[in-house]
């Protein structure tokens, strides 16, 4: 940290919890700012951390996965990506069950029915560091194959999609590869292949 940085920091002097359940925490703050004064309400949330998979078959297409997000109130296309699991039964905080791998190759075998042997780590990132403290595990799998059906979760709804690259970056230029680490995902990848 820049030494500088210190005269950045906020002080966190009151926080009201508006929901806390096992899904999330959204909470209503009030900070004392770098001169003194207080600020306040500002919303932030806790939810889990999360893998997103930038997976490729043996044939170079890439394994998406079409579902219907309810924050935009559409059907997307975007890459398999699933919650890293906690312990004690909570959805967030920083008391990881799993490793980020580990539920990576889970995700993608659940809700694809795929396995890879390659694997990279390609960056873990904020999800958005404005208001939530959650972090986002992207991971690259290369010559993935099909060994089994989906197992989907009960709320989830979802069927896949192999698209060449063309296929892919015109989703991407139309705006229809609608979610932001998905891309970011994508674009690293480029890096390594």
């Amino acid at each position: 940290m820049n030494h500088n940085d210190e005269n950045l920091k906020w002080e966190e002097v009151s926080t009201d919890h508006i929901v806390r359940d096992q899904w999330i925490d959204f909470r209503r703050c009030e900070y004392r700012m770098p001169d003194g004064s207080t600020a306040g309400p500002f919303y932030n949330y806790s939810r889990r951390n999360y893998a997103v998979i930038v997976a490729r078959d043996t044939e170079g297409r890439f394994i998406c996965v079409r579902q219907y997000r309810h924050g935009i109130r559409e059907v997307t296309t975007e890459f398999p990506a699933g919650g890293i699991e906690r312990s004690g039964g909570q959805e967030y905080g920083t008391d990881a069950k799993e490793t980020a791998l580990h539920a990576a190759v889970r995700e993608l075998e659940e809700e694809t029915g795929y396995v890879s042997d390659h694997w990279t780590h390609l960056l873990t990132i904020p999800s958005n560091a404005t208001i939530s403290d959650n972090y986002a595990f992207i991971f690259f799998a290369e010559d993935c194959r099909r060994v089994s059906q989906q197992h989907l979760d009960e709320t989830e709804f979802l069927s896949v999609e192999l698209l060449t690259e063309d296929q892919l970056k015109q989703l991407i230029d139309e705006n229809r590869f609608q979610q932001a680490m998905h891309i970011l995902g994508y674009m690293l990848s480029l890096q390594h292949r």
